[in-house]
């Protein structure tokens, strides 16, 4: 079965919500570009401590690999 990636975007990522998370985690990353640069993030993620993508406060962003931060618990 292939997946239907317009379908998912309807039906899941264009939702105001999905947006704000991803707005959220975009600006994390711009955050921590800037006081870190971008050779400490290359090939890593930001991780949220809290797990809220909306809360991009100093303390609850850390640099993590991405099997790390994508193996934790939501």
């Amino acid at each position: 079965m292939t997946r239907n990636y317009r379908k998912e975007y309807d039906n899941y990522h264009s939702r105001p919500e999905q947006k704000r998370r991803r707005a959220g985690r975009n600006k994390a990353r711009a955050i921590m570009t800037k006081s870190r640069g971008k050779a400490a993030l290359a090939g890593r993620d930001i991780d949220h401590k809290d797990r809220n993508p909306l809360n991009n406060g100093r303390k609850n962003l850390r640099i993590s690999s991405k099997s790390m931060n994508r193996s934790r618990n939501k």
